[in-house]
């Protein structure tokens, strides 16, 4: 599992993910976030929409092994999102990287409660 010399890139692709977790109180792996092989992505944008009348939590981690596996960091931690309401939890200010030996991994108490989107760089 490689980590890329970003310093000899040859390609930057901005692309955006969504994810809507179908499962309240369980980890969920962002598989769009993980990288392909030789490929590391930057993550400028993470925003959580909650869709509901009641607030739901949320907790954002980026984990030192794929599917969600190994130890986990927490960007944010059981942060009640507002009915209606969205919660920036990476912006360009945050940014972090992802290699292909890692993972980001999301948990709401509510199925489908709320809506994830991220933007990143695939960087090859």
């Amino acid at each position: 599992m490689a980590n890329p010399n970003i310093v000899g890139v040859t390609s930057i692709y901005g692309t955006t993910a969504y994810l809507i977790p179908s499962s309240a109180n369980t980890a969920t792996t962002w598989t769009a976030l993980t990288p392909a092989t030789n490929v590391i992505n930057k993550i400028d944008s993470i925003t959580a929409t909650n869709v509901t009348s009641s607030a739901v939590t949320v907790t954002v981690s980026i984990n030192s092994a794929v599917s969600g596996g190994g130890t986990a960091y927490r960007l944010c931690y059981n942060i009640a999102v507002p009915p209606n309401a969205s919660l920036i939890i990476v912006d360009k200010t945050t940014a972090f990287y992802v290699s292909e030996s890692q993972s980001v991994v999301v948990t709401s108490n509510v199925a489908n409660g709320l809506e994830f989107v991220a933007t990143y760089e695939a960087i090859a």
